[in-house]
């Protein structure tokens, strides 16, 4: 059998804000229900202990005063670099998935004009022109869709090493009157990725994708506060919580099930589920769907790690975030070894749904 090129993950790092806001925090906001632009006649401690038990959020990170996306990014970018142990010159190409780009402190405007990734070359101060950057604007999806291009950049053999991150800083787009708002975190997670030949499959071995736009582009956008007084030209992240949960819970079992067929193994190979966490309850439903398409009853303990409640939901962050904590061993009681096939899913915006399985190479 030929060697063929595939794309393995040297090196990982993360950036995780180390402003903790826990549940507490927002004992002393005005929540207004959506429906009727009124406020909610429950009690705040009502609206947070029931968003804790579908969620299972207690507390999640949020960006210093002084600190917006690409800064995150830079660190995230840095940390992976040397633990892959290469220099930032040598990257060929930099993918940063994201969606709202620098957010300034006191501010509520994305700013995506250069690109996240232009910016954050510049403050890493790579010198070297040859060092493509660009950005993926996909949703929660963000990083796994940057992974799938990165993945192809390096199989058509134009390019061998880059970084693929994934990073939000949802704090300052969050509607302070919406319960919902109380999901959204900030972060930034990175990996470096390099081509190697191989006769055996590893690293990236397959992906599955699926976007749906009509009647489904809506379920996530920017909007108006729930609460009318506020300025109507301030826009905030909106979702449809709901039917965003239907949705996926649908969807995303047959993408990640068609991933593992292209994969040509089985379920029972998978080690680690790395899935986006917006909510514990999602995800347990949509890991269930996935092994009742198997008529599978039993679900490994273990087999789908979970940072939502200390972390809430980063968005892109999420999945490379929680593959560097595992590879780190800051994962209690999770590991990720040497020839594992692992699965990397995201479900957000769009709407848009990728399934990654991914060999780690033995070597």
């Amino acid at each position: 059998m030929a060697k063929k090129i595939y794309t393995k993950i040297i090196g990982s790092g993360s950036c995780i804000p180390e402003v903790k806001i826990k549940n507490e925090h927002f004992l002393s906001y005005d929540f207004y229900d959506p429906s009727t632009n009124k406020k909610f006649d429950k009690s705040n401690e009502e609206i947070i202990e029931k968003f804790r038990e579908i969620t299972s959020i207690e507390e999640r990170r949020w960006v210093r005063p002084d600190q917006v996306t690409s800064d995150i990014v830079t660190i995230a970018i840095q940390e992976a670099c040397k633990d892959a142990e290469i220099d930032k010159e040598d990257l060929d190409f930099m993918i940063i998935g994201h969606n709202l780009g620098d957010i300034p402190e006191g501010s509520n405007c994305p700013d995506i004009l250069p690109g996240l990734a232009n910016k954050v070359k510049e403050k890493l101060k790579i010198k070297s022109p040859s060092c493509i950057c660009f950005d993926v604007i996909s949703g929660c999806p963000g990083w796994t869709q940057s992974m799938i291009v990165a993945d192809n950049f390096i199989k058509s053999g134009l390019h061998k090493r880059g970084v693929v991150v994934g990073a939000d800083v949802l704090s300052r787009i969050s509607d302070p009157h919406d319960r919902d708002s109380m999901i959204y975190a900030d972060g930034a997670g990175a990996v470096i990725v390099e081509g190697k030949k191989s006769r055996k499959p590893i690293g990236v071995i397959s992906y599955s994708s699926r976007s749906d736009s009509i009647k489904y582009a809506g379920m996530l956008s920017l909007g108006p506060s729930a609460n009318k007084e506020i300025d109507r030209n301030k826009l905030y992240v909106k979702m449809l919580g709901h039917k965003l949960y239907l949705y996926a819970i649908n969807h995303v079992p047959e993408i990640v099930k068609e991933s593992i067929e292209k994969a040509g193994i089985e379920l029972s190979d998978i080690k680690k589920v790395l899935i986006h966490q917006a909510n514990e309850k999602m995800d347990d439903a949509m890991l269930k769907g996935l092994f009742k398409l198997y008529k599978i009853r039993k679900i490994p303990d273990g087999i789908m790690p979970m940072s939502i409640s200390k972390l809430g939901n980063s968005s892109t962050a999420t999945v490379p975030t929680i593959y560097d904590l595992i590879m780190k061993g800051k994962m209690e009681g999770h590991s990720i070894n040497k020839g594992d096939y692992i699965l990397f899913v995201s479900v957000g915006a769009g709407m848009n749904i990728n399934s990654i399985v991914y060999k780690v190479p033995v070597k």
